[in-house]
């Protein structure tokens, strides 16, 4: 017996006769790291002397020098006798000149019973089994590693192990783990200079002849694996069937797939960094999560948050992204899809539980930029009253301002009187925010382009900075507020005997809410005759306007404030608003009149406007009339509604209120076509050009709509959603009356949850018809998911 001992310290023993595959690995492990993965070829080979680290003195340094030596001569004998036997046997075989046997080396073996294959089960998976029995023209039964017998094509097998017959399917199993406690990738580095130097290709049974010694089964299934799994060093140029012919790459070659080798298993690192974090945050409590701002702060951990982000919203911006983001899910043991992604990155903290979607899928824009600030608090601070002298001035009158009690914008307030022919008078004072606002400015350039506020549960985002539309352009109570003012005078029947439009300036008495203002209609105090008149006035116009055709289309309206949105659970205050209550159609027989005011106003003066109509030719009322009256009869009506129109030149019908002309004017702090018949109606008041030609007009409205259609589909989604959160906590035993709108598909029909002003779908029992009360309960609520389902109580 010999013994070798490394001058690493670390020792080998190695009986005699050692073999090539032993010494190789000896004098591989002595080698300093840097040579290790040298891509030069005479020094891939070479084990050098090292004179420190290894001992003391030039001892060890002569001990390392001798155990080199002695490693290399053996490996140089037993190289020489493998040249003897490769001669040997290329004397029964021809040769080309380059060395290559002419000999077939891509022929596949007939499949037969019996053999070890390797095959692939899927884009992932790769087996080992044996050959059963023919299933039909080309495929074969197998049985796999795992006792599963199964059919293959041709095309899926990746190896065939060589020299095998009738092999036992129990025992793959032994065999694997044979194979895989034989796999050395350092190997490879070896036949990579070996094959380098001499230009030449090899199969993997020729590989196992140059590693380990032998091309046995073992060997052999051995060095497909490595050929198989490698990265580094070889390529497949030929392939046929399950056959690999494969080739040593070019130096540089190999050094480029080092470096790329080296910088995804860092990219691995971090991934794994990564994970570990997010772990870390699902299992802390919500209170001490990580912060938002803390996950955006560093930048490697910036990136992958942000490709979770987009991934959640559908918003990758390139494949690298979204490629990220999967590899993460992955890692943390998740599917590839969106919803994984929310949930992630609520359990992590950086969503909230109610994290509104839809304002991130859309790209909404949440907050004013710096920019948009300074230039509002600018024109606080420098803007003049071009219409100072010519306001009017109406502080003497009531003024009462009805809106609901968590409004923040006020832009408008209503005053009414007897005149001492028994007429009333009324005004309908508009807030004037195109006192400070001019058209193209930069914050009427990104009013503009937000189109209109958005109203949602969880908060209120202006269309213009807080400043303005809270404070400076709304209405305020007690104070002095520059306004138009559209004062009218009505017939007796309610339609409009004189009119007028001006700037004003008014001192608003009362801020009522609808409930507060619908309670004082019904005291119907003598102090507050004012708003007694108002409801006269009310009543008088909805009757004048259902005699020239108006639909009406009242119902139960919802609205929601959850006051602390970032929270787990958060409070959810409820309302359900029947729009027939007298302060509500109040209010609302008052904005029309304005509307129908200013588009007789424009008309007589060729103002270009945003005229608004809708065509009611093809509704005819009387056939509903079987229909309850209200939300019932209201939802058969909007169905068979066509869209609204706009003519920017002259008024055009608007069959549905039932008036001549419509022009919206009455909301220019939250919606973008109000104001811009505030700029064009202001520039004539004034005496000036106008700003907008009708084409303008026309130009700007097709992309302001848009946006204000987007803003809707936005509020309306949070709205059913916090409403499926408010049901979702309820009692499971709470039941809820449902008016039954009409029918979907045979039992199944639309309700209206009257306690919560819902619109839902259940089944329904025999004998009932639309407009008939039904009772329901919830069985499933996942507003996430927009999923509801109830269930008839009979």
């Amino acid at each position: 017996m010999m013994t070798i001992r490394a001058a690493n310290g670390c020792s080998s023993v190695l009986r005699s006769p050692p073999s090539l595959h032993a010494l190789r690995r000896l004098c591989f492990c002595c080698r300093p790291r840097a040579l290790r993965t040298s891509s030069h070829a005479a020094a891939a080979l070479r084990c050098e002397r090292s004179s420190s680290g290894h001992g003391r003195g030039g001892g060890g340094a002569a001990r390392s020098y001798c155990v080199h030596s002695l490693v290399e001569s053996v490996i140089e004998e037993l190289r020489e006798s493998r040249r003897r036997r490769l001669a040997c046997s290329a004397s029964k075989m021809a040769l080309t000149s380059s060395g290559e046997l002419l000999e077939d080396k891509l022929v596949n073996r007939a499949l037969e019973k019996g053999l070890l294959l390797e095959f692939k089960k899927d884009s992932e998976k790769v087996l080992l089994a044996v050959t059963q029995r023919p299933d039909g023209k080309k495929n074969w039964m197998v049985s796999d590693q795992n006792g599963v017998t199964s059919s293959i094509k041709p095309q899926q097998i990746t190896f065939i192990v060589p020299g095998v017959e009738n092999f036992d399917q129990k025992e793959i199993s032994d065999f694997v783990q044979r194979a895989e406690d034989n796999l050395d990738p350092t190997l490879l580095e070896f036949a990579w200079v070996e094959l380098l130097e001499k230009n030449k290709s090899v199969t993997a049974e020729e590989l196992a002849e140059m590693i380990f010694g032998s091309s046995e089964p073992l060997e052999s299934y051995c060095a497909h694996l490595l050929l198989s799994k490698d990265e580094i060093y070889f390529t497949i140029l030929e392939a046929k069937g399950s056959r690999r012919i494969y080739g040593p790459r070019p130096a540089a070659q190999v050094e480029e797939q080092m470096r790329r080798k080296l910088a995804r298993e860092a990219a691995e690192k971090e991934i794994e960094e990564f994970v570990q974090l997010l772990t870390s945050a699902k299992s802390m409590p919500f209170p001490a999560k990580p912060r938002k701002s803390t996950w955006l702060a560093e930048e490697k951990i910036r990136k992958k948050i942000e490709s979770l982000e987009c991934y959640a919203i559908d918003a990758c911006k390139n494949d690298e992204q979204r490629k990220l983001a999967g590899v993460i899910l992955k890692a943390m043991g998740l599917t590839k899809t969106a919803s994984s992604a929310v949930n992630l990155l609520i359990d992590i903290g950086y969503f909230p539980v109610h994290v509104n979607l839809d304002l991130l899928k859309l790209n909404v824009h949440t907050v004013h930029s710096d920019e948009i600030i300074s230039a509002a608090e600018s024109l606080l601070s420098q803007s003049v009253d071009l219409d100072e002298s010519d306001r009017k001035d109406l502080t003497d009158l009531k003024v009462y301002a009805i809106d609901v009690d968590e409004a923040d914008e006020l832009d408008d307030a209503l005053s009414a009187t007897r005149l001492p022919d028994g007429r009333i008078k009324v005004w309908i004072h508009v807030a004037d925010p195109a006192r400070f606002v001019r058209p193209g400015s930069v914050v009427d350039r990104e009013a503009m382009k937000r189109g209109t506020s958005i109203f949602l549960p969880t908060a209120t985002y202006p269309m213009f900075p807080e400043k303005l539309a809270m404070e400076a352009l709304s209405l305020k109570q007690g104070e002095l507020c520059n306004a138009v003012t559209v004062s009218v005078v009505l017939h007796s029947d309610g339609s409009i005997a004189e009119f007028t439009v001006d700037n004003s300036v008014i001192k608003p008495t009362y801020m009522l809410t609808y409930e507060s203002a619908s309670e004082l209609i019904h005291l119907n105090l003598e102090e507050e005759i004012e708003l007694k008149i108002l409801s006269e006035a009310a009543v008088l116009r909805l009757r004048w306007r259902r005699q020239q055709g108006a639909i009406d289309t009242a119902t139960l309206e919802t609205r929601i404030k959850v006051p602390d949105p970032e929270e787990p659970e958060p409070k959810i205050k409820l309302y359900v608003e029947d729009q027939a209550e007298p302060a509500m159609r109040l209010v609302s027989e008052m904005m029309i009149l304005c509307g129908e005011v200013i588009a007789s106003y424009g008309s007589q003066n060729n103002i270009p406007l945003p005229y608004r109509g809708q065509p009611q030719s093809n509704i005819d009322v009387s056939a509903f009339s079987h229909i309850p009256e209200g939300p019932v009869r209201s939802s058969a009506l909007v169905k068979i509604m066509r869209a609204a129109e706009f003519d920017f030149g002259k008024p055009i019908r608007h069959g549905v209120l039932g008036i001549p002309g419509y022009v919206q004017f009455t909301s220019p702090i939250r919606r973008y076509m109000d104001l811009l018949a505030h700029y064009q109606l202001k520039a004539f008041l004034r005496g000036e050009s106008l700003p907008f030609s009708a084409g303008q007009l026309e130009g700007i409205a097709s992309s302001v709509n848009m946006n204000a259609r987007l803003a809707k589909k936005i509020c309306n989604m949070s709205l059913r959603y916090w409403t499926l959160e408010f049901l979702r906590r309820q009692p499971k035993e709470k039941r809820y009356h449902a008016l039954i709108l009409r029918f979907i598909k045979d039992r199944i029909a639309a309700l209206l949850l009257v306690e919560v002003g819902l619109q839902a779908s259940a089944w329904v029992s025999v004998g009932r018809d639309i407009g008939d009360k039904t009772v329901v309960r919830v069985e499933e609520s996942h507003p996430r998911d927009d999923f509801l389902s109830l269930k008839e109580v009979i």
